[in-house]
């Protein structure tokens, strides 16, 4: 099992073109699995990724999301300098742009003997410790994924945004934390 991951910085990337570079990782993961159940054994290990990247305005709807949920259409989205996309993570819709943390672990989480609901707790848990080296308090607000802040205040709202997918164990997309973001793009 390898414990280690290697860290990749993607600097501004376009959503689109780190959703792809995001889907041959995980696939190499994939594949070293798959050779691994054919040989009926596990002599290769599979490494695990932790991808920082930013993008330009950009809206991703998840699969449990609504298309309802974008409030702008097509002709303002391109005012915006903004665009649209489907995705294959879970979650409904989220917004990324510039000014955001975007982190895409690809992790095979049997390496860590995690289960896929485990995982996104230590994720939130790992946002939670990070903004609290910079004096921000974060917490999990019952029922929803992500980091709050001010949770069971009327002023609640999110800080950082979840949404994975996991197949074979193997883990995509990630979260999204509001750092110096323009807050207008989440009006929309």
């Amino acid at each position: 099992m390898n414990h280690t991951a290697e860290f990749i910085d993607w600097n501004e990337i376009d959503y689109k073109a780190a959703w792809d570079k995001q889907e041959v990782l995980f696939n190499q993961i994939l594949e070293v699995k798959n050779r691994n159940r054919a040989a009926g054994q596990n002599n290769e290990a599979t490494n695990n990724f932790v991808v920082f990247c930013e993008h330009p305005h950009v809206y991703t709807l998840g699969k449990s999301g609504s298309d309802n949920n974008l409030l702008i259409n097509s002709i303002q989205l391109q005012a915006n300098n903004a665009t649209f996309y489907h995705t294959n993570r879970g979650g409904d819709i989220t917004y990324h742009g510039p000014g955001q943390i975007v982190g895409y672990p690809i992790l095979d989480l049997e390496n860590f003997g995690l289960g896929l609901k485990e995982y996104i707790h230590q994720l939130e848990e790992v946002i939670i410790l990070t903004i609290a080296e910079y004096g921000i308090t974060g917490t999990r607000l019952d029922g929803a994924t992500g980091v709050w802040l001010d949770v069971g205040n009327p002023g609640c709202r999110k800080i950082c945004a979840i949404g994975v997918r996991s197949g074979r164990y193997i883990t995509m997309h990630g979260f999204a934390l509001n750092v110096a973001t323009d807050l207008r793009y989440f009006s929309y």
